[in-house]
């Protein structure tokens, strides 16, 4: 007899996260100036991970305030080296930046919101993670 295991393909991973924008080309613009994506031609950016790299994919409920904005339907996480250099640079350049840091045994946590009102969230792993 087969387990469940062996009966249902499986999602391995997440290949991408897709925005939709009111202005694509400023979108694209403000994150390439303030978080350094590198835009290629088809308009995003292809991140390579690395032994140990993962990514997280979770669903919250309808009533989150994780998200900030309650029309938010979703929120990406950017891993980074040093948030607290991040988010000094997104204050200095006018971003919209929570004075919240939360951290625990996953890392550090910082919140801000894009150009078109987004929240985004930013990540540093602990150490040797």
């Amino acid at each position: 007899m087969l387990g469940m295991k062996d009966s249902i393909q499986r999602v391995v991973g997440v290949g991408g996260v897709f925005l939709r924008a009111r202005d694509a080309d400023a979108l694209r613009a403000w994150y390439a100036k303030h978080l350094g994506a590198e835009i290629s031609d088809w308009g995003g950016q292809q991140f390579d991970w690395t032994v140990g790299g993962s990514t997280t994919w979770a669903v919250f409920e309808a009533d989150t305030q994780y998200f900030g904005r309650p029309d938010q339907p979703y929120m990406i996480n950017f891993r980074v080296d040093d948030l607290d250099a991040m988010l000094s640079q997104l204050r200095a350049a006018g971003v919209e930046v929570s004075d919240e840091v939360a951290e625990d045994e996953h890392g550090r946590f910082g919140w801000a919101c894009d150009c078109e009102g987004n929240r985004f969230e930013l990540w540093q792993p602990p150490p040797g993670r």
